[in-house]
């Protein structure tokens, strides 16, 4: 298992480049007594029967990662939301993409730190490849401005996010949006 909310999350965002995904959203609501993810992409997605097959620990499709002999991302996210009062739902249509959605409520005693999203957000704009992510950051409750991350429009004022003055840019950038 994960150390933090934001461990699972980061699989997630990773699951999607690994599936063919060139445009990722991924918003987080959080409010008094929980975080709500919302992930979709517009990867290979998953037929009914793959679906299910995912939903498996035990399960992997041997293509992704040939040297695995279990996928554990998706059934533990299912687990932790499923042992902390949280919720989860999954779909996905083959050719067309898939949609996660998860609440975490961070008030049981089962549910792990959330962890450090200024990490998460600039891990997920840093990985390889050519993908638009967009994230948005959501605070019905607590009076926290509201904000939204687009890797394109980082990497048009940053330059190449994988270079090192760029890096700390944004990984600067992404903490003041977390401090407003």
């Amino acid at each position: 298992m994960h150390f933090a909310v934001c461990d699972y999350i980061l699989d997630m965002v990773q699951n999607s480049l690994e599936a063919g995904a060139d445009r990722i959203e991924l918003v987080l609501t959080e409010r008094y007594n929980g975080l709500t993810l919302s992930l979709r992409d517009n990867g290979c997605g998953m037929t009914e029967e793959e679906l299910e097959k995912a939903k498996d620990p035990f399960y992997t499709d041997g293509i992704k990662h040939a040297s695995r002999k279990v996928g554990l991302g998706i059934p533990f996210l299912i687990q932790l939301a499923e042992t902390s009062e949280g919720r989860f739902g999954i779909t996905s249509t083959k050719g067309v993409g898939t949609e996660i959605a998860a609440f975490f409520n961070t008030t049981h005693i089962d549910t792990p730190p959330v962890g450090n999203l200024v990490s998460l957000f600039y891990q997920a704009m840093t990985f390889d490849g050519s993908y638009e992510l967009i994230i948005r950051r959501i605070f019905p409750s607590n009076g926290k401005d509201d904000y939204e991350l687009v890797r394109s429009q980082l990497a048009e004022i940053l330059g190449d996010l994988n270079r090192a003055g760029s890096m700390g840019l944004l990984r600067d950038f992404i903490a003041s949006q977390e401090e407003n």
